[in-house]
């Protein structure tokens, strides 16, 4: 009877010890239904949901601060919404390369479902990640301030005054310093007579040719890609697809640029002379942009040199048309590149290398026709990844953008817990 005594309390304690190990290693959940107070409460402190959609809160601005500035037709004070959205404007030009913050702003207007988006709006601003500025400073400087000395700049100047105003008046801005509000400032002098006013946000940019290092960089502010102006190849599948592409290298677009940019007019005079290289001197109209498309759709490789800026829709241009891209940049940041290596579907080459005559040319000539397919190929599968669309679609240029600022957001929770408790001036 003893032993069995002594057995049975063996096993019990044995039991006991099995039960109290899984219960707090976690390999048997009965915390949630014996321990509830160790549960993580629900509020804003929770992470971003991985695998769900980001958490988007927009603000409702007038119409002049976006669609107003699209056209007479869209003024007004009515809020803008999914059902009164205007299209973008098939006229506008070169305007269309910087209209991110457009497909930004559709993407959340839009309300309809599927497993494909990134981002939805939600109205509780308590229950958001981010807050989006829906201000299309881009379409601001185009439209009132592009060449910088007309008296309708100020009209610009003081969008971004009341822009401003506004944010600063927002307990939501005041909470975070508006470390969690996403504002887009595609075009290279968007925003540019406050935006040092704007700094601590997550900003949608081209690339960081305009700005201070200790104002934005890749630690918080996301790289979007230009919106293409030539029309993408979506029937690109021809029999020899390398033999069809006649000429070699390919270019067309303004050769008079500033910084970076001057190595444009550099290549012109070392580029002169090639049978089959193309190199010309062009401006945007419509009449260009259809020879451009039909070049780039002819040519195995098109030249992507720095612009003002050390990028251009020129790369995005040769993206969609499975031009393989030659990027010729020294300090060049590309769209998504955690989750995409251009290496598989360009070609780069330093200031320095392109501009040794005759080297490029050669290097191009050289390049195995097996390995110029494989690059072609990978394009025709990216290609999908710089289109933005309406409805949005899986995996577009939109919705890439928003994965890209999900990313940011566990680095901007730290950096409002850290302000919140600080009662000096951050040693960082």
């Amino acid at each position: 009877m003893k032993l069995l005594v002594k057995t049975v309390s063996s096993l019990a304690f044995i039991l006991t010890l099995i039960l109290t190990y899984s219960i707090f290693i976690g390999t048997v959940d009965f915390r949630s239904h014996f321990f509830p107070l160790l549960q993580s409460l629900p509020g804003n402190n929770t992470p971003c949901r991985t695998g769900s959609p980001l958490r988007v809160f927009m603000y409702d601005l007038p119409r002049r601060f976006n669609v107003g500035m699209m056209s007479r037709r869209s003024s007004g004070e009515v809020p803008v919404s999914a059902g009164n959205l205007p299209p973008w404007p098939s006229n506008s030009g070169l305007k269309k390369q910087h209209s991110v913050e457009y497909w930004m702003m559709a993407s959340l207007l839009w309300d309809g479902e599927g497993p494909s988006r990134e981002a939805v709006r939600v109205l509780d601003p308590d229950s958001a990640d981010v807050f989006f500025v829906p201000f299309f400073s881009s379409l601001s400087f185009n439209t009132h301030g592009h060449n910088m000395t007309d008296p309708d700049t100020e009209i610009d100047r003081q969008l971004q005054v009341d822009m401003l105003k506004f944010l600063r008046e927002s307990k939501h801005w005041q909470r975070s310093a508006g470390r969690d509000h996403v504002i887009p400032m595609h075009h290279p002098n968007a925003f540019r007579f406050l935006r040092e006013q704007v700094n601590a946000s997550i900003l949608i940019v081209a690339d960081f040719g305009r700005y201070p290092k200790i104002m934005s960089n890749l630690s918080k502010d996301v790289v979007a890609p230009y919106v293409h102006v030539v029309d993408s190849f979506t029937d690109d599948d021809p029999p020899d697809p390398y033999e069809s592409r006649s000429t070699l290298l390919f270019f067309r677009g303004r050769t008079v640029r500033k910084d970076e940019g001057i190595v444009r007019a550099k290549l012109a005079k070392i580029l002169v002379g090639y049978e089959d290289v193309h190199y010309e001197k062009s401006y945007a109209s419509g009449e260009n942009i259809k020879v451009s498309t039909e070049g780039m759709r002819l040519s195995k490789f098109c030249l992507h040199p720095a612009g003002d800026t050390p990028s251009s829709c020129r790369l995005f241009d040769a993206i969609v048309s499975h031009c393989v891209p030659v990027i010729v940049s020294d300090q060049i940041e590309l769209p998504y590149e955690d989750e995409i290596d251009y290496s598989q579907f360009s070609v780069f080459f330093s200031i320095k290398e392109a501009l040794e005559p005759g080297y490029m040319v050669t290097q191009l000539r050289q390049f195995p026709k097996e390995r110029w397919l494989e690059l072609w190929r990978r394009l025709k599968n990216i290609s999908h990844h710089f289109e933005y669309k309406y409805p949005p679609e899986k995996e577009d240029a939109v919705n890439m953008i928003w994965r890209q600022v999900k990313n940011k957001v566990p680095a901007v929770k730290l950096a409002v817990h850290r302000s919140r408790r600080l009662k000096v001036p951050d040693w960082w």
